[in-house]
C-alpha cells in the first residue's frame, strides 16, 4: 500500500519555537501542515511567512477561533486526508520534541502502516518533577481502562497515526479537544483494535518554552475522562478482551 505522510503541528502563539522546528524538518523530504489554532495576529503572520519561505514544503491552516490542541490536531487530520495523505506525524510546536527522531518514526510507520507509532519520552534534567510524577497516575489509569500495558505513554504528543482508521475513531466518538486529546484518542483507538508500537524519543523542557497546559482545568478534565473511561470499561471489558484475542 502507499505511504504518504505529512507532519501536522498544532500552533497557538508559538511563533519563535515553531520557526526553529520548521527549519529543522526541512532536512527531511516530508511536507508540513501548521494548524494555527486561533493565534494572535503576530503568530499567524509568522506562520504565513514560513509558508512563503518554503512554499513547496510548508502549508498553513488558520482556524478562526481557538479549538484547543486536540481540536487543532483533528482539523489537521481531516485536512491531510482531504489532500490524499495516508499518515500524520503529530509533533508539538513548543520545542519539547526532537525533530531528528522524525525519520525513525516514519520508517517504523511505513513498515507497520496500520498501527500507531507512539513516542515514549526519554527525559533529561529539565523535566519538572511534578509533571513527571503526575504522568504516572495517567499511565496507571490507561493501563486499567485498556486492560493492557500496550500503551506505555499516552500523553506524548509525538506520534504517527494511520489516517483512515484514526478518522473513523474520531467520527464515532466525542474526542477531547484540549489537553485530554492525546490520552483520549489513544484509549479509543486501542478499544477499536488499532495496535500501538512504542518508540523512545528525547523530550526536553526548554527554558524559554511556553506551555498552555493549565494545571487545574486540564487535570480536572483529564480526571473526568479517566472516570468516564473506567465505567465504560466495566461494561465493555468482554469486547475489549475479545478484540485482543482476535489479534494475530
Amino acid at each position: 500500500r502507499s505511504f504518504k505522510p505529512i507532519i501536522v503541528v498544532p500552533v497557538y502563539n508559538h511563533a519563535t519555537p515553531v520557526a526553529r522546528l520548521v527549519e529543522k524538518i526541512q532536512a527531511f523530504d516530508v511536507p508540513c501542515l501548521l494548524v494555527d489554532d486561533g493565534s494572535e495576529s503576530s503568530c499567524s503572520l509568522a506562520l504565513d511567512d514560513l509558508r512563503n519561505k518554503y512554499p513547496d514544503r510548508v502549508h498553513v491552516m488558520h482556524l478562526p477561533e481557538n479549538q484547543g490542541k486536540g481540536g487543532a490536531v483533528m482539523a489537521g487530520f481531516r485536512n491531510a486526508a482531504e489532500q490524499g495523505y495516508t499518515h500524520v506525524l503529530q509533533i508539538d510546536a513548543d520545542g519539547q520534541h526532537e525533530p531528528a527522531d522524525i525519520p525513525g518514526f516514519l520508517q517504523e510507520a511505513s513498515g507497520h502502516p496500520d498501527e500507531v507509532i507512539c513516542g515514549c519520552p526519554i527525559y533529561d534534567t529539565s523535566v519538572p518533577k511534578a509533571r513527571l510524577y503526575g504522568r504516572y497516575a495517567t499511565h496507571i489509569w490507561v493501563w486499567i481502562n485498556t486492560l493492557s500495558f500496550e500503551i506505555r505513554d499516552s500523553m506524548c504528543g509525538f506520534r504517527v497515526y494511520p489516517l483512515a482508521s484514526t478518522i473513523k475513531v474520531i467520527d464515532s466518538n466525542a474526542i477531547g479537544k484540549r489537553m485530554d486529546f492525546d490520552i483520549d484518542i489513544m484509549v479509543r483507538a486501542h478499544w477499536r483494535g488499532i495496535r500501538v508500537r512504542n518508540r523512545p524519543t528525547r523530550v526536553i523542557y526548554p527554558e524559554d518554552g511556553v506551555s498552555h497546559f493549565d494545571a487545574l482545568r486540564d487535570n480536572v478534565r483529564i480526571s473526568k475522562m479517566h472516570a468516564k473511561f473506567f465505567f465504560i470499561m466495566l461494561v465493555t471489558w468482554p469486547a475489549i478482551l475479545f478484540r485482543r484475542l482476535q489479534r494475530p
